[in-house]
């Protein structure tokens, strides 16, 4: 696909999200990680009914400290049948310094009893797709 990484949202490394070292707290990361791409699921396939199947192994790079801006880029790589493939990327806001990446994270578009369904999508969909629609 010829997308590029999207980074949206940012979030600032505050005293509750650090771990013993003093540094940010991989499961607070990922935890921000997993709310942003299900978040992009959501708007990419048009159903609130998705769930995390799959994380490829996580490459945790560098440690945010407290009072860093760090911001998380998804990017969509593949439209399964009831799947969506994203890529994550997060990187210091100011610095550019990467922080982790994960290759892999699917999400399964689910009907309203929790089972996996056809979502029809074959491609991203931007604000201005939306828009050129109205």
């Amino acid at each position: 696909m010829e997308n590029e990484m999207n980074f949206h949202t940012r979030k600032w490394v505050k005293p509750e999200d650090l771990n013993p070292n003093q540094s940010l707290f991989g499961g607070r990361l990922l935890q921000w990680i997993d709310e942003e791409a299900a978040l992009y699921t959501v708007i990419q396939l048009e159903n609130k009914h998705v769930v995390t199947k799959f994380m490829s192994e996580i490459d945790f790079i560098s440690a945010p400290k407290q009072g860093d801006i760090i911001e998380i880029g998804i990017m969509a790589t593949h439209f399964g049948n009831t799947s969506l493939t994203l890529r994550c990327e997060v990187r210091n806001k100011i610095t550019r310094q990467p922080i982790l990446r994960i290759e892999r994270i699917v999400f399964v578009n689910l009907d309203q009893d929790g089972n996996p369904i056809p979502h029809g999508k074959s491609k991203i969909k931007y604000v201005q797709d939306w828009l050129a629609a109205e």
